[in-house]
């Protein structure tokens, strides 16, 4: 079979479940991710022939896609900020509008540039990828990361010494925190907790639905911002004075969630829309 019957299979077998580019582009990842062939070297060598060997690779993946299952977690890994992260069914793939929050969070620490030492509290921390990239891209941090799951911390573990990080992790339920102060205060406190409500599950995607953590995306519509609540009050008593939060938000409830902080006593609140026009973003200060 040639590279360019491979690319047919891929969106023939996959047209059920995503649209010709969605389809197109899996063909892509997986070209690049088992032969090491960019979409330029693709055009030049569509015509060439693929080994058995490599063939029965590509059909494995195709049959784990066919099931929905998203590619990051059959190769077992997802991309970040610039970084390679481990990921599985334990924890949330990483996405492009939580990219936007780390680099809003670099950038303000830039443009605030001090000599002593920010001391950074990542909350619901997942694969670790807002931490690890904070590190990574912010020497002067001391970083620690929070979660509630000991399989989530493992994998967020594995990720800082794939990426020669130094981050310390805590296994703690933020709803229920055994830790409610820290011996030393924050400078930052950044959090992309579970946001999305029952309600909207019918808008997404049944591969998200079928293999993604459901801890880490649901809360209940009863008490859409109970992670918000938990956590503004966690930073009041553990950020120091003039430091920052972010959010990563609900598109849906950004207003309520300003409001939420303006009550807390937060100030200097910023609501900021992502690459796609959504209200996804909230910063503001102590």
């Amino acid at each position: 079979m040639k590279l360019k019957e491979l690319a047919v299979k891929f969106e023939t077998d996959l047209n059920s479940l995503y649209p010709e580019d969605e389809a197109q582009a899996l063909f892509q990842l997986t070209l690049h991710h088992l032969l090491g062939l960019s979409r330029a070297d693709y055009l030049l060598k569509k015509e060439q022939d693929i080994s058995v060997d490599d063939l029965s690779k590509f059909e494995s993946i195709l049959k784990e896609l066919q099931t929905g299952k998203p590619i990051q977690y059959i190769f077992g890994e997802a991309h970040f900020y610039g970084l390679t992260f481990k990921v599985n069914e334990s924890v949330l793939i990483p996405r492009p509008e939580t990219e936007e929050l780390v680099e809003w969070i670099i950038s303000t620490c830039s443009l605030n540039q001090k000599s002593e030492l920010i001391n950074i509290l990542d909350i619901g921390t997942g694969s670790g990828c807002i931490a690890i990239a904070l590190k990574k891209n912010l020497p002067n941090t001391a970083v620690v990361a929070l979660d509630i799951a000991a399989d989530s911390l493992g994998i967020a573990k594995q990720n800082a010494q794939l990426n020669n990080v130094e981050v310390q992790f805590i296994e703690d339920d933020i709803l229920n925190a055994q830790l409610s102060t820290f011996s030393s205060q924050f400078s930052i406190i950044v959090s992309n907790p579970p946001y999305i409500t029952a309600h909207e599950k019918a808008e997404m995607h049944a591969n998200v639905l079928a293999h993604e953590p459901h801890r880490a995306l649901f809360v209940s519509n009863e008490k859409p911002l109970i992670f918000y609540d938990a956590i503004t009050n966690f930073a009041l008593k553990n950020l120091q004075q003039n430091a920052l939060l972010f959010f990563e938000i609900n598109e849906y409830l950004g207003q309520q969630t300003v409001q939420l902080l303006k009550d807390k006593g937060f100030k200097d609140i910023e609501l900021r829309k992502d690459m796609q026009g959504k209200e996804r973003m909230i910063k503001a200060s102590l």
